[in-house]
């Protein structure tokens, strides 16, 4: 897959398209289009999110995103051994405060949807002291609802009103990825599924070591702090990933061509 949006070509990681690019890049990308006032809807993938994929229609909403950055190691890796293509991961985690970051200093209004409002209170209150030229015009959590209950129409008409050219989404995967697909072009901003990065962000959840992120073992940290929800996720779905990534090595070793 060789799709090209802005300057940023995409690869097949088993399911999904990983555009190319490194963190500053991808920032300015969505910073120019968010300034542009272009619908646009960026996923952050990791390796859940690839096997989610295996359904078509999920497969189909994040191949459609206008960037789906390589968010987990596992991805970043892949790519190396699937396409030789030496990629730096781009993570929902570091992107939610470079884009808060390059905001302020572009002067594009931000918009949180998702999470609670207690979560939003807190990252509300760490703009403030960090970045203070960041301009948070917007915040909403929505009720734990299904997707087709939603208004798509009344919620774009009440992010559109405050005037937001970046709206950062916490509904979890893949209701949020859906959630994106099905806002774009009923309203003039970018949106980025950052699922957990809201609450790491709030201080209200840790990340991992540096050297644990970077051998592939955040999943065993977060594991570890939260074994009851997040074994099944972790333990079946990285297995999932190796196997499906083992067969497309082994069909791109013996049949010549990209899985």
């Amino acid at each position: 897959m060789n799709a090209n949006t802005d300057g940023h070509p995409k690869r097949r990681v088993l399911t999904v398209d990983i555009s190319l690019g490194t963190l500053a890049e991808q920032v300015r990308t969505i910073a120019v289009w968010a300034k542009q006032g272009r619908s646009a809807y960026v996923c952050c993938v990791n390796a859940h999110m690839a096997m989610e994929g295996r359904d078509p229609s999920f497969a189909a909403v994040v191949n459609g995103a206008d960037l789906a950055t390589a968010d987990g190691m596992p991805i970043v890796k892949s790519l190396r051994m699937l396409h030789g293509i030496t990629q730096e991961r781009v993570a929902g985690n570091d992107l939610m405060p470079a884009l808060l970051a390059e905001a302020a200093r572009e002067d594009i209004g931000v918009f949180l949807y998702g999470g609670t409002p207690r979560t939003q209170a807190l990252i509300a209150g760490r703009v403030a002291r960090d970045i203070p030229g960041a301009r948070l015009v917007g915040m909403y959590a929505p009720p734990f609802k299904p997707l087709e209950t939603l208004d798509p129409t009344r919620e774009a008409e009440r992010i559109t009103a405050t005037g937001a050219g970046l709206v950062m989404v916490s509904l979890g995967c893949p209701k949020q990825e859906r959630w994106m697909a099905l806002m774009k072009d009923r309203m003039p901003a970018v949106s980025i599924g950052l699922g957990g990065a809201f609450l790491l962000y709030a201080g209200l959840d840790t990340r991992a070591p540096k050297w644990m992120r970077d051998l592939s073992l955040e999943w065993l940290y977060r594991l570890t702090l939260e074994p009851g929800r997040l074994w099944k996720r972790y333990l079946v779905t990285n297995t999932l990933f190796l196997f499906y990534l083992l067969k497309a090595l082994v069909i791109r070793l013996t049949q010549g061509k990209d899985p």
